[in-house]
C-alpha cells in the first residue's frame, strides 16, 4: 500500500508541475516558465533562476492526491 501511495503521490506530482510550464512555454507565462541563465565573464558570475509557482501548486497538488487516496483506501478496506 505504502508503494502505490508513493507512486500515485509522485506521479501526480510530476504530472502536474510538468503540465504547468508547458503551459508556461505554450502561452508565454512568465510566473509558469522556468528559466535559468549562467553567466560568467572571468570574475563576474551571475546565476538566475526561473519560477517556483508550478512546484509549489504541484505540491499543493499531490498532497490533495494523496489525503483522497487515502480516503478511498480506508473506505475500501475498513
Amino acid at each position: 500500500m505504502k508503494l502505490k501511495g508513493f507512486i500515485v503521490t509522485f506521479v501526480s506530482f510530476a504530472l502536474t508541475t510538468a503540465l504547468l510550464y508547458l503551459l508556461g512555454y505554450v502561452f508565454t507565462i512568465p510566473w509558469l516558465m522556468f528559466q535559468y541563465e549562467y553567466t560568467n565573464n572571468a570574475s563576474v558570475f551571475f546565476v538566475s533562476a526561473g519560477s517556483l509557482v508550478p512546484l509549489i501548486i504541484g505540491l499543493v497538488i499531490s498532497f490533495i492526491v494523496e489525503k483522497i487516496y487515502l480516503y478511498k483506501y480506508r473506505q475500501k478496506f475498513g
